[in-house]
Formats: C-alpha cells, structure tokens, sequence
C-alpha cells in the first residue's frame, strides 16, 4: 500500500479538487493500493483560526469569514457533484457541518473564552470538509472511496494543539479499519485526532503530513508521498533562489535538518515514523504528476552532491549570556538550559566560544521578553556580581544552514560557505557545527537572508555559472553602448565564461526601471519608456539597497557630479562600483582614500580604469609594476583622446575651433568641451595617476597651462563657448604655424616627476613618442626602475563611446571573477 497525502493548495479549488481525484483514480486503475490524507482547503486553517479568535474578543466579523467558508465549501460540490441524486445528500452534510461550527462560534462570541480543546474542535471542519468532499468526488467517479474522520483511527493524549501520539492504541485502530474496507479509498482527515475518551486533537500546524506517516508506519506502507505544489525538496527556497531544483534522493537524516532549519515542503515529524519502518516518503508535485519528485530513503545515492541544500530560518533573536562567571562555574550551562525547559522555549541553534566566556542560542522573536526575563531572573546574583553582564537579545536575525551528508570529512565546505558571504558584504554574528558534520549554521542580519541564500547557492550549486546584478545610471553615449554590447556578448558569455549580466536596473535623466528578472539590453530604451517611473536618484539607490541583491555591481556612466557623493553609501551596502566618472577619485584626498578604504572593508570593488585611458589598461598596468615592486620615477602622457584628436587634426586650412566642433559631434569630448580644452580632464587623469603611484596628491596640486582665453571660459554655456572660441582661432593658428616651421607638432602632455605633476602644450620634434600619434590615440610612458632605459608605452584609443563603454564592461567582468 501507498498513502498519498495532499496539501491545501492542492485541493485549494474545484478545478485542484478534480485534478487530485484524477490522479487518484489513475493510481486505482493501475492496480494500486491507496490510502488518502488531505489537508483543509488552501488558506481555510488559518481563516478558522481568524474566525475563532475574532468571536473569542467579542466580535461579530467572523460571520462574515463564516460565510465564505460555508460558500467555498458548497461551491465545490455544486461544481463537481453532478449527479442529482447524490448532489443533495451531499450538499445537506456540507451545510450541517457549516451550521455546527457557525454555533460553536457563536458559543464563543457569547462566552469568550476560547481554551486550546475548543480550538482544537473548531480548526477540525477544515480538514473534515475537504476530505468528505474528496472522497464523495471519486465515488461519483466511479472509484470507491470512504471519507474517514481520524479521530476514529488515531489516538492521542490530551495536548491540545500539538497532542502526542498512542502507538499501540492508533495501531489497532488503523490496522482494524483498513482491515475492514479493503476495497475502498480511504479518504483520511490529516490533522486531526482525538483522545480515549473520543475529545478531538490535533497533531499541530503541518500535522497533516505526519497523519500520512502514522497510518503508513501502522500499516507498514510501500512508500508515503507528500503531494505539494513544488517538484520535491528543493535545493533552497524556490520563492527566495530563482535558481533552486529539486533534489532527487535524500536520506531521512538530510531531510530532517532541511526542515528543522526552515525547509517547508515537509513537516518535520513525519519523518520519524518512517525512519524507524524504513518506509520512503517521496515528495510530489500535484501541479506536474510526471515529475520525479525527491525520494527520502535510508539509502540515497552515495555519488550524489556534497552539499544536499540551503536552508534558512528568517526570523529569529539571538540572546547571548556572557561573562568572566561562564569560565568557571561548571553548572552555568546547565541553568541556562533549564531554564529554557521550563519555559518551554525551542532554541533552533546553540553555540558556545571556546573560551567559554559566551552562550548565544537562537530563538523565535515572541519568546524574546519572555526568555530574557527568566534568564535575569535566574541569574541575578552573577549579574549584579559583573560575573555576566546584562543579557543581550538581537532582533531581526536569520539563520543559513548548508546541510549534506557528504560534507562529513569534506575539506573546504566552511570555506566556500563563509567566502560567498563575505564577498557579498554579509556579516556573520555566530556559528554552528553539528557534531554529525551534516550541517553549518550561521546567524545573520534579516535583511541579508535572500542576498545570503542566493549567494551561497550559487556557490554550491551553480559554481561553474553566476549572475551578475547590474544597476546602470546613464544612457548617453556611453551607457547605450554598454547596453548594446552586453546584449552582442550574452551568448558567449553564458557560453564561454558561464556567467549572466543582468541589468536589473536602469535610469537616464528621464526615467529608471527596476526588474528582477533583466530587463532587455536589446529593448532597454522601449522599456524604459513604457514602464519606467519618473527619475529620481536617491530613490533608484535607495531601491538598489533595498533590493539587497548578491553580485551587484552599480554602474555610473555619467560625468555628473551629483552621483559620487553616493558612492561611500553604495560601497558600504556591500555593492561595487564599476565608472568612467572622474569626480569622486579626482576630488579631495581624503574621499578618495576613503572610497578605498570602504571597499577593503566591505569586501567589494571599486573599480575606475576608464577614469585615464578609457579602454587602455593604464592603471592595472601601474597597479601590477608597483605590487611587484617596481618604482616609477616618471609618468609623461597625452592623458585626453580628445585632446589628441583635436590637436593631431588641427592643420593647416582647418579653423582650430571647427576641429573642436568635430570632436564633440564624434563623441570625443565631454559634454562641456571647456572641461577638455582646459585641462581640467587632463588634470584629473594625472591626478589619478599620482595617487595610484602612491603619492598623497590633492587638485590644486597639479599645474596646468591654460591654453584658452578667459571669455571662452566665462561664457554661460557650451554655445557662447564655442563663439568665443572662434575668435581665438588665429591665436591656435599662430601657435600651429611657429611650430611647424620648426618641423615639430603641438601636443598636450602631462608629466609626473619627482613628486611634481605639470601639465602644458608642448612642440615636440619628430625624436620625441608622441610626436606620431594619430587620431584619437593616447600614449602613457611609464619610466622605472625596471623600465629606465627603455620605458614601458601604453598606446591606443583613448576617447570615444565604444572603447570606454568596453572597459567599463571588461571591469563588470572581472567585478564578476572575483564574486564567483
């Protein structure tokens, strides 16, 4: 025999209603032998228990929640009942029942006092209707059944809410009664019990699942399932880890700690009985029949994951005895635990440091006050005494737990473990071992328990693939062509490098978009359009933070001033920053060395090579000569693709404000073509330089040669810029024309020596590197004591959307190395 146990939301409905039956009768007609247990219609326990407290306090709004448990009910049979001689019958028991509870409710509305025994009663009509509806389904079907109250065949003692069970008197009664009808389905209440004396019981919240067990432990069943609407035990929660799969087998023992620390596909008891009659309980989906599920044996496969799953209790406080008392006195430990019997207290995690100087244990938040104060009470001498200090509870705790069998002796699991939540940025506030090395526990902050469980996830199961979660501010040049290329580059990246760039977030000056699930780089201005919301900075990073996601990577592509001052509040939410916007590290010292400093702290990067040379890799390469302890002495550079373009196309016939005029239509130049041609770009690129190099360098350290008159600089805007600038053209001009009769070209060089940092246009002759740079091309010569006599040259484009937006995307890669 089989005994199949179905949950609320599989018998939620006339249409799950049917469906069950379906499968039942499939079973039947493939010469199965079945028992059913079914849990009360999704959602009408706790609409019971509403409408049992509510009429305990005086008020008469249970009537109508009443109502619509009476109307769900007979909605059903109407539906499904279709035989009008049966259809009548049928409906008169469902309204007798309704009547019987609406007087027990009644009873209370006048009385007020709602004991655990009555409650038991009243929670009791959810499971009797489903399952008396169940059964009168399939008969009318054509496939015997008999609806069973399991009051009748399972006794207990009178422990209202939670009863336990009598074995040996259960026995008999389930044995006797399947002995009896063993042509017919049993179609058995979960939930419920009853005492010797026949008083109703109940096996507490989830007990349904445990029904199943008892009557398949009695009978010494094939195999139990538990029918539910996911596809078995999953590796996490499928609500919280988009990624989660079942799991095929499992050992009772595995699934015993996955539902201890907050699995909920299976109630933690029902294991029990079918651990000690080695009986499988497979776990099924009602909602897809043909999948596998996940069988619970005593015999899983040997060769199967390290790691089972990750579970999560999300709500807990964390209470900490501590002291100098602890370390001497033998019986504290034991008081402790006393008082947490006495008070009926369930600690899911118990650690102690291994200088006993401290005991924290978890436990639900309700029992908060109330263990608190027992724990002051009891030790009020060692407390007045300083041998323990004050006791302490945190609220809003979480806890993560991997569990496996294979973990016992498997070196590197705790490893793993903790470095995926430390490169998230997620603190850990205590930690657990099974002795059995089945299981590590860690207590955390509530908010980081999603964010905890994908990344440990991945982690374990998904190690050879990741997701990135990107945030992007700016869709000009450069942002729109960051997107274009992550959309070209998403197949070979999945492919290749088994990683996934998600942009989850999206803002321009107009609108910001939010999705989970990416939106679409392809469809991303669409998109924006449609379903974004007016834009508003603090509240895309206030979202960003609040969305707590793993792997998350925030992308400034603009050159505003407004975004930086936010960096510091981005890096400490454990996000990393990748951006070709200079302002935050070409500011004060003291910002940029804070910025870093908040990225070592939190565990995440910072990443900003585009500041100096785009695409170029400028500042790794200056970060990998010093790491292995080379010494620059001399840093010289054309620091401005667009300054080497402008001035590498200035020749003669050419108005030198009409090439200025190019570079910006090409791209080339900032928004604001003063912020080039003034070097002050330049001086924020040779400003980073020296501070990379080491030296503790502030702006107004850098000496710049102003090459443009003081009109174009005044004027209100970029158009009265560029007027102005015209005027100037014959000053360039004769600039131009002095050096080229002396064979040489103008350039806008920047040097850093000696602790000095100068910046000037120069007429360099043809001996000298720069002197055959063309188009938009950077060079930066690094001279050092490795590199004296033959300096190291970087070269390439330095300006332009598609090289700067290509470096930002190569940073968000290795962002993701590093996370993965």
């Amino acid at each position: 025999m089989k005994v199949l146990k179905f949950g609320g939301t599989s018998v939620a409905s006339p249409d799950r209603i049917h469906h069950v039956a379906s499968i039942l009768s499939n079973y039947v007609q493939q010469g199965e032998q079945i028992a059913v247990v079914v849990s009360a219609m999704g959602k009408m326990t706790d609409l019971l228990v509403k409408m049992s407290e509510t009429a305990a306090n005086g008020s008469d709004a249970y009537l109508e929640d009443l109502q619509f448990f009476s109307d769900k009910h007979r909605e059903v049979v109407n539906q499904l009942i279709t035989d009008s001689s049966r259809h009548p019958a049928i409906l008169q028991e469902i309204i007798d029942g309704q009547t019987e509870l609406g007087n027990l409710l009644h009873g209370l509305y006048l009385t007020r006092d709602l004991t655990p025994r009555t409650q038991d009663y009243i929670l009791s009509f959810g499971e009797r209707s489903s399952a008396f509806i169940l059964a009168q389904v399939l008969d009318s079907y054509g496939t015997p059944a008999r609806y069973v109250n399991a009051k009748e065949i399972i006794r207990t003692d009178d422990k209202f809410g939670s009863a336990n069970v009598d074995w040996n008197c259960t026995s008999e009664a389930i044995n006797r009664h399947f002995a009896q009808y063993p042509d017919q389905v049993s179609v058995v209440t979960g939930f419920i019990a009853s005492t010797d004396q026949g008083i109703t019981t109940t096996l507490g919240r989830g007990g349904s699942d445990y029904s199943a067990s008892i009557i398949a432990s009695c009978l010494k069943a094939e195999e139990i399932q538990i029918w539910t609407d996911v596809d078995g035990v999953m590796t996490a929660d499928p609500r919280r880890v988009r990624q989660a799969f079942p799991v095929p087998t499992m050992s009772y023992e595995e699934a015993m700690e996955m539902s201890h620390f907050g699995a909920r596909v299976i109630y933690p008891p029902t294991i029990l009985p079918a651990l000690e009659q080695d009986i499988p309980v497979r776990i099924k989906n009602t909602f897809n029949p043909d999948a596998e599920g996940t069988l619970i044996s005593s015999k899983p496969d040997p060769y199967d994951t390290t790691v089972k799953g990750i579970a999560s209790i999300g709500n807990v406080s964390l209470v900490t005895l501590e002291g100098s008392g602890l370390f001497t006195a033998s019986t504290i430990s034991a008081r402790l635990f006393q008082v947490l019997a006495n008070e009926k207290i369930n600690a899911f995690l118990i650690t102690q440091g291994s200088s006993q100087h401290s005991i924290c244990f978890a436990i639900r938040p309700e029992d908060s006050e109330s263990t608190k104060l027992a724990m002051e009470s009891e030790f009020e001498l060692e407390i007045k005494s300083n041998w323990i200090r004050p006791i302490k509870v945190e609220l809003d705790r979480a806890i993560i737990s991997v569990i496996g069998d294979n973990m016992k002796s498997q070196p590197g699991i705790s490893g793993k473990f903790f470095q995926a939540l430390g490169k998230n940025g997620i603190n850990v506030i205590a930690t657990a071992q099974g002795s059995s090395e089945r299981n590590i526990s860690v207590v955390i902050r509530k908010e980081d328990e999603a964010k905890a469980l994908t990344a440990v996830h991945d982690v374990f199961f998904l190690s050879n693939y990741y997701t990135l979660n990107l945030f992007v501010v700016g869709a000009g040049l450069v942002g729109s062509t960051l997107l274009r290329q992550i959309q070209e580059q998403a197949e070979f990246l999945m492919e290749t490098q088994f990683v996934e760039v998600k942009v989850v977030g999206l803002a321009n000056s107009r609108k910001m978009l939010f999705d989970l699930q990416g939106i679409d780089p392809e469809n991303w201005s669409k998109e924006l359009g449609e379903r974004g919301k007016t834009s508003d900075l603090l509240g895309f990073i206030q979202e960003m933070k609040e969305l707590n996601l793993p792997n998350s990577v925030f992308v400034d592509n603009t050159a505003s001033g407004l975004i930086p001052p936010h960096y510091g509040g981005i890096l400490e939410s454990a996000i990393s920053i990748s951006t070709p916007n200079k302002i935050a590290v070409s500011g004060p010292y003291h910002e940029y060395s804070r910025l870093k400093n908040l990225a070592d702290k939190h565990s995440v990067k910072f990443f900003y090579e585009t500041n100096v040379g785009a695409g170029l890799p400028v500042l790794t390469t200056l970060k990998d000569l010093i790491d292995s302890g080379d010494r620059i002495l001399k840093i010289e550079g054309v620091l401005s693709g667009s300054l080497s373009y402008i001035f590498n196309t200035f020749r003669e016939g050419v108005p030198f404000s009409s090439v200025v005029e190019e570079a910006q239509t090409l791209g080339y130049t900032e928004p604001d073509p003063r912020i080039d041609l003034s070097g002050k770009d330049v001086a924020r690129k040779l400003l980073i330089l020296a501070r990379e190099s080491g030296l503790h360098m502030e702006p107004e350290d850098i000496e710049v040669e102003n090459i443009l008159p003081q009109a174009a600089l005044d004027a209100p805007d970029v158009p009265n810029f560029m007027e102005e600038l015209k005027k100037a053209d014959g000053d360039f001009e004769a600039k131009r024309q002095a050096a080229a009769a002396e064979g040489k070209v103008l350039r806008f060089i920047a040097t850093l020596e000696d602790g000095q940092a100068k910046i000037s246009l120069q007429a360099l002759d043809g001996e000298n590197p720069f002197y055959n740079l063309s188009g938009s091309d950077n060079m930066i010569v690094f001279t050092s004591l490795r590199y004296r006599d033959r300096p190291l040259v970087i070269k390439g484009p330095g300006a332009g959307a598609e090289v700067t937006a290509a470096g930002v995307f190569a940073e968000i890669l290795r962002i993701g190395y590093y996370l993965s």
